[in-house]
Order: C-alpha cells, then structure tokens, then sequence
C-alpha cells in the first residue's frame, strides 16, 4: 500500500458532503490536498484550523475550463507534483424520457461528465509523471442501474463509469488507476429531499471517505475498476 510521503490529491466539490468528508479522512491520513469549489471561501472555513502549508484552496466551476487548468497549474505550483485527483462534484436534476427539460439535461452533462473528463485530460500528464496516479470519479449506483423514468441523472452517471474504464486504458501503463465510485443513496444536501429512504437509512459519507482512503492506498498490481455501495439489499453486478 502506498503511503502519504507527501503524496498531494486534488477534491472537486470539497466544501460539503462527500468532498468534505473525503477532504477531512484524507488530510488526518497525512495527505497533501488541493480543495476546489466554485466558492474558495466556502473551502477556507471548512479547512479551518488545517495546516495551511497542506492545503490549497482554488476555484473550481465545472462549466469552466480555464478554472480547470488554472487550478490543476496552481496545484503543482504549490507542492511540485500530483498524485491523485477526485472528480467528487456533481448535480442532480429530475429528467425523464418524456421530458424535454434540455436545459437541465446539458447542465447535468457539463458537471457530471464534461468536467470530469476536462479534469482527467488537464491532470493526466501530471499523474502519469509520479508512476502511481490515482483517479476516482464519484459516480452513483444511477451509473449501474435506472429506477423508474428518471433517465437524465442517469445517463450522465452512465457516462461517468464509462470515463472511468477509458482513463484506466489510457493511463494503465504509466501507473495511472481509475476507479468508478458508485455509492447509492449518501446523507447529504442532495438526497435531503428523497421520498423513499429515510436519512439515517442513507450511507455515511464518512464510509464513502473511508473507501476513498484505501483505493488511493492500493498499489499499482491491484486495481479496482468499478466499487459499487448500497445501503439497502439491491444487489448490482
């Protein structure tokens, strides 16, 4: 397994939920970490307290990718190098197969797909330098599985595991690992209003960061392509 050593991972999404939680387990571990939020403040109170020399806090908007590069370049300005990054930040919005709500559906594809795609791109030669880069891209049990007619969420987390496949292939000869995250429901501000399942019923993004930690961990000789989580007795192959 692979220790810290100063070893610097970038968070999308990394002021609330899962990347908060992902932040807060990987900076006890001993990480290094780039935070990126469309709001950096936001990021700076909920670091307070961090070791500044460890922590950067950037701005990151997923539907613009000069805040990509800039924030990838700001990142080893910083700590001279890039081990790992964490497409962590997403959204949600109800479209169906009949609804022609496309304006949704294009916001959805740009946060959810583009941008971790355009992370991936901007990162990649960086990870590909340190012979053992690691890439998670926080998909959803939605990626596996469609319940109901609620496609547009879906075909986005769809797409997002198949990044994750591609990103394997083209970075597997230079230590580069990809891992499809795909969690079911998660307690946080975007399952707040879910109908079905009770909050307390939900995963514990703590349990997410925790997974985080070990597939970082892992060494070269043992990928982990697809890792699905459920909190209730679906079984997804």
């Amino acid at each position: 397994m692979l220790a810290p050593d100063g070893r610097v991972i970038m968070i999308s999404g990394a002021n609330r939920g899962i990347g908060l939680a992902v932040a807060q387990t990987l900076y006890t571990a001993g990480y290094n970490l780039s935070l990126g939020a469309r709001n950096p403040a936001a990021l700076a109170e909920a670091s307070d307290g961090w070791a500044t020399e460890r922590v950067l806090a950037a701005r990151y908007d997923a539907e613009d990718k000069q805040s990509h590069r800039d924030w990838v370049t700001a990142t080893v300005d910083r700590f001279g190098r890039l081990d790992g990054l964490i497409n962590n930040a997403g959204i949600a919005e109800d479209v169906s197969v009949e609804d022609e709500n496309d304006e949704a559906l294009d916001r959805m594809w740009a946060v959810n797909v583009k941008a971790p795609l355009s992370m991936t791109r901007t990162a990649l030669p960086h990870l590909r330098r340190c012979g053992a880069g690691r890439i998670i891209n926080v998909a959803s049990l939605a990626g596996k599985a469609v319940y109901g007619s609620g496609v547009g969420y879906s075909m986005t987390k769809f797409a997002a595991v198949a990044l994750s496949h591609a990103t394997r292939h083209a970075g597997w000869e230079d230590g580069v690992r990809c891992t499809a995250l795909c969690p079911g429901y998660v307690a946080t501000d975007m399952t707040a209003n879910v109908e079905t399942m009770a909050t307390n019923q939900m995963i514990e993004p703590d349990d997410i960061a925790e997974m985080v930690l070990t597939l970082l961990a892992l060494s070269n000789k043992a990928s982990i392509a697809e890792l699905v989580v459920n909190c209730r007795a679906d079984v997804m192959m």
